[in-house]
């Protein structure tokens, strides 16, 4: 399973973008999304998914 991030919670801030170690993040249209086919959860990289760790909006980044 993938994350998402909740479009309407979401500051645009970017700093999802720039910790996502499978590169999964990108702004698109008027707002970050996660492809599915890319996201790992981080997992066997770290002990939490980055984008949600980063994230100034809690729940903003969750498991879709």
């Amino acid at each position: 399973m993938a994350f998402k991030i909740i479009a309407s919670q979401c500051t645009q801030c970017g700093s999802c973008e720039f910790e996502c170690p499978s590169g999964a993040i990108k702004f698109k249209g008027d707002a970050y999304v996660i492809d599915p086919e890319k996201c790992t959860e981080c997992k066997d990289a770290f002990d939490a998914q980055q984008c949600a760790s980063v994230c100034p909006v809690e729940m903003t980044c969750v498991p879709a």
